[in-house]
């Protein structure tokens, strides 16, 4: 069970309720009444808890489980134990995401400001909205219904925000506008200045950022992370694409639908990713380069040219991984055959 400290569960659900939810189908006999009160793991869980199996590497685990039900791909069901009820789905990691959020549902917004926050008068906050101590919105900020405003957050002149968003506590927003559903964890920083001066001998010139950010729909910003307005093109940020903690997005940066970016990768300015795009750990892509739908590129990466869609690239620069792959193979053999030989060998 979670710590109750930190997280409160929901429910309880039926097995048929849960099977409802998770789009699976109960297997066999088992009864669709039986009440389950939360989600363990595998290891852990008991006779009233949900599990799930997605990794063959666990099915020892799967077998001497005592859970009481289990979201399993059909072709690892016949290694159940007896008794355990069964939710059959071919993609169960799907499935539990679902049950694990009905049982731990995000926090809604209780409608209130407290009295320590600043809310310019000319700012329209939606009905329903929490705006928690040492908050501070400027004025002609336009907040949906339902929004959370964590502590200490700065909306600044002009930003607007969709409905039902949260924005994490000590985050930061200037010349932005922001779908609905989107989640901006603590200590982002969206709108910030872009990187951009011309460089001369005589001295550095700063350029104007004129451009915005837009947040598409269903966008998640993981913590302290930062996205630059653009220099005069907008920097977007595409329906449903998740970016991880600690990740920096450039001016003028286009990111399609559904992409993901993990910790630390970084995009330089003018760079693109088409749909379904992800930059795994540490990568970085160089400005104005474009990388194709559904691409790959592994982590600490640099990608310095066009990645055509489909293809997974890794290594500095980026390569396709089966080249790349071969040239490690290649280097380690050269140092092994460099290294001197020691007595006895």
């Amino acid at each position: 069970m979670a710590d109750p400290r930190f997280f409160t569960v929901a429910g309880p659900f039926t097995l048929e309720e849960l099977a409802d939810i998770a789009s699976a189908e109960i297997s066999g006999t088992a009864d669709p009444k039986t009440v389950f009160t939360d989600v363990a793991p595998l290891d852990t869980a008991g006779t009233h808890d949900v599990t799930f199996l997605n990794n063959r590497s666990y099915v020892g685990q799967f077998e001497k489980t005592a859970a009481g039900a289990c979201i399993v791909d059909p072709r690892f069901a016949s290694k159940a134990p007896e008794g355990l009820a069964l939710l059959l789905t071919n993609k169960p990691h799907r499935a539990y995401a679902r049950v694990a959020q009905a049982f731990y549902p995000q926090a809604e917004a209780v409608a209130r400001i407290h009295p320590s926050a600043v809310v310019d008068a000319s700012a329209v906050i939606g009905e329903g909205c929490e705006i928690s101590p040492g908050v501070v919105v400027g004025p002609a900020v336009e907040i949906g219904r339902n929004c959370r405003l964590e502590a200490n957050v700065v909306i600044e002149a002009g930003v607007v925000i969709g409905d039902n968003s949260v924005i994490g506590a000590n985050a930061s927003l200037s010349h932005s506008i922001l779908g609905e559903n989107c989640k901006i964890h603590p200590g982002v920083r969206i709108g910030t200045r872009g990187f951009g001066f011309a460089m001369e001998p005589e001295g550095y010139e700063d350029v104007p950022q004129l451009g915005r950010v837009i947040l598409e729909d269903d966008v998640e910003i993981g913590a302290n992370s930062t996205i630059d307005r653009g220099a005069g093109p907008d920097t977007v940020i595409g329906t449903g694409t998740k970016i991880d903690n600690l990740v920096q997005i450039g001016h003028n940066v286009k990111l399609g639908r559904q992409c993901v970016l993990v910790a630390q990768a970084g995009m330089a300015g003018s760079s693109e990713l088409e749909d379904f795009v992800v930059i795994a750990a540490g990568a970085g892509v160089n400005g104005h380069t474009k990388v194709g739908k559904g691409a790959q590129v592994a982590g600490k990466s640099a990608v310095m040219r066009d990645v055509p869609a489909g293809d997974t690239v890794g290594g500095i620069p980026a390569i396709p991984l089966k080249d790349y792959f071969r040239l490690v193979t290649m280097w380690q053999r050269q140092l092994k055959e460099k290294r001197p030989k020691r007595e006895g060998q």
